[in-house]
């Protein structure tokens, strides 16, 4: 268990105003020409289409005049199609971003570097050194309660409370992902031990969790609608976004959190390829990261701060369990069998 040095960083940074790296290179005048000239740039996400590819497919298109084309679903989705698509030599994505499952494309040949010169004012945490990716944002993952349906006086403050036999079928979760159960499962097995988590994940599946078929939002919804009074492992800042609209929902502080980060890649060997690296470029800039930190996401630009401070682990002042690409994808398998063999 550790506090992730890059949120740490970040927040230092915010708070004292000014930079931890070199400034972000801005895109040049031939590759806006080149990108001009394609007209268009595909990508693929699993970000909520109108909170924030809206914000930025609009911010784009009206500084570039580069049209953005977008399809979202969840990340293993993503990987399937992207996966086809290179097998096949027929990319059509020249964007993508995934919450996880990355290294899978890289070891097919499915990722294009991103040129350094576009990522060195990004923390060391938040990108990779061979440029397969960036971090456009990063997520703490918690616990929500239903506010109406939970009183502050009965929402559970550690992991061993939600062993208490008052919640035995009052949960759910998603079921994949990080932001699923294997994902719940991975900051147990990560912060606990082998031994003690497995004991852990054996008395919890004892509680009858629900599982449900939706996305980390779509959950979060649905526990606001009433029908389940405390959902696992949904992205905090989700739950601050629609209480602040007066939605009854409110997400649980359970040390340590679970921290990982949005990877934004480009596809190898895409249609448009110089929209793509203009794309990612805007997306890593300071006035890409201001969209993102206005649709309430964590930005990872070392001078744009949280959008609720109170969310990130440093200036919250609470614990976080980072768990970078590589780890997640060295042990996913793992905790999906973990998943699989007690919670299905």
């Amino acid at each position: 268990m550790r506090l992730n040095c890059a949120i740490a960083a970040l927040c230092a940074a915010a708070s004292m105003g000014f930079s931890l790296g070199a400034a972000a290179q801005e895109a040049d005048a031939d590759l806006i020409a080149k990108a001009k000239a394609e007209g268009k740039v595909v990508y693929y996400t699993d970000l909520i289409v109108n909170q924030i590819v809206v914000p930025v497919a609009a911010a784009f298109e009206k500084k570039y005049g580069v049209k953005v084309e977008y399809s979202r679903a969840d990340s293993q989705a993503t990987i399937l199609r992207l996966a086809n698509e290179s097998k096949a030599g027929r990319m059509q994505a020249d964007v993508f971003s995934l919450t996880s499952g990355l290294p899978a494309l890289v070891d097919i040949g499915a990722v294009r570097p991103i040129d350094a010169k576009y990522t060195a004012h990004l923390p060391r945490d938040f990108y990779d050194p061979k440029g397969m990716w960036a971090a456009s944002n990063y997520y703490v993952m918690t616990p929500a309660v239903n506010t109406e349906l939970v009183p502050v006086a009965e929402r559970p403050k550690s992991y061993q409370d939600l062993l208490d036999p008052k919640w035995k079928g009052r949960m759910a979760w998603k079921t994949n992902d990080m932001s699923g159960g294997p994902g719940f499962i991975g900051n147990i097995l990560s912060f606990m031990g082998e031994t003690d988590g497995m004991a852990y994940l054996r008395k919890l599946s004892g509680q009858d969790i629900r599982t449900v078929n939706a996305s980390a939002r779509a959950l979060l919804d649905q526990s606001i609608a009433g029908e389940y009074p405390l959902v696992l492992q949904i992205f905090n800042h989700h739950s601050e976004i629609s209480a602040r609209q007066g939605a009854p929902t409110a997400w649980v502080k359970m040390e340590p959190v679970a921290v990982t980060n949005e990877q934004l890649s480009m596809a190898a060997k895409s249609p448009n390829p110089n929209a793509a690296l203009l794309l990612v470029s805007f997306m890593l800039s300071k006035e890409g990261q201001e969209l993102f930190q206005k649709a309430g996401y964590f930005p990872t630009h070392p001078d744009v701060p949280a959008p609720f401070p109170a969310l990130a682990p440093s200036s919250g002042g609470f614990k976080a369990n980072f768990l970078s690409p590589e780890y997640i994808f060295a042990n996913y398998e793992k905790w999906s069998d973990v998943y699989q063999q007690l919670f299905r």
